[in-house]
């Protein structure tokens, strides 16, 4: 990957950290469908505003729409859900565990799908390697795990499934858009969806009470959907859904990182092996040797 890749790589791994604690402080408050509707709103106002600033012209094509209309739930709207309903019954550490899954789907998903991110020796070892760090870096956290909802998991592993098709399913069909027209377009038909269909799915459909609640929602939905969706679609186009699914493999550092810095937790044997068998996984994955 080139320095660009890897800045846009890294600041959308610090912004979505954080989004397994914001989730777990919004479902205290209202239901996982309200959340996520207001998340997938805000993020839709900040992507449009950003499109509105740039003067970036909107498709009028029916086809595009239809992309709009499948890739925007399945992308972003129904696996958050999956992940914030999850989130009820298990704790966020095992939920950013089971969300690491999400490259391994993509690895097998993009080979069959698309004709330039075929599985390697190369990339299953990085990817491998990446899951074990995750596992390593988190295992205190699950040995403490006090909700180990099977039912739960499975929301969560299904959520990863979602994001590794979309994933490939968007570099595949809509490579001529604008990474911001992309942003928008995926945002808005998910803000359309979870609003319609919120309300009926989930009684009561509830608003937030807490200002807590209200911070949850707009990080959540300013940075960890609007921005991040930006960043996202940009990777899955320049550098492949495979290499960009490693994505996730961040979650736990930045997680753990966020907890050593500010709330004193210690520096354990986990977060330092975990961290460098993640940086391995990554290193491993993108190296190319250099030709003559």
């Amino acid at each position: 990957m080139k320095t660009k890749h890897w800045i846009v790589f890294i600041t959308l791994g610090l912004i979505w950290s954080s989004s397994f604690l914001w989730i777990k402080i919004g479902v205290q408050d209202i239901g996982p469908m309200a959340l996520v509707a207001f998340r997938m709103l805000f993020g839709a106002l900040t992507a449009g505003a950003i499109a509105f600033y740039q003067r970036i012209p909107f498709t009028r094509d029916p086809k595009d729409w239809l992309v709009f209309a499948i890739l925007g739930p399945a992308s972003l709207a129904i696996p958050i859900f999956l992940i914030s309903w999850g989130e009820q019954t298990i704790d966020s550490a095992v939920a950013s565990i089971l969300n690491a899954t999400t490259p391994l789907f993509t690895l097998v998903i993009a080979h069959f799908w698309l004709h330039d991110d075929k599985i390697t020796f190369q990339k299953t070892l990085g990817l491998l390697v990446g899951f074990a760090g995750t596992l390593v870096l988190m295992s205190e956290d699950l040995l403490a795990s006090e909700h180990t909802s099977l039912i739960g998991q499975l929301a969560v592993i299904l959520a990863s499934l979602f994001y590794a098709v979309s994933a490939v399913g968007i570099r595949k069909y809509s490579q001529h858009m604008n990474n911001v027209m992309r942003g928008v377009g995926f945002l808005v038909t998910s803000t359309i969806f979870m609003w319609v269909l919120g309300p009926i799915a989930e009684k009561p459909f509830e608003f937030p009470s807490l200002p807590i609640t209200w911070i949850a929602a707009l990080w959540l939905g300013i940075l960890g959907a609007g921005l991040a969706m930006i960043m996202l679609y940009y990777l899955i186009h320049e550098i492949g859904p495979t290499r960009t699914s490693l994505v996730t493999y961040l979650f736990p550092i930045g997680g753990v990182l966020l907890g050593v810095i500010f709330l004193n937790e210690r520096l354990s044997w986990q977060l330092v092996t975990g961290t460098i068998l993640i940086i391995a996984s990554l290193v491993v994955v993108n190296y190319k040797k250099k030709t003559a």
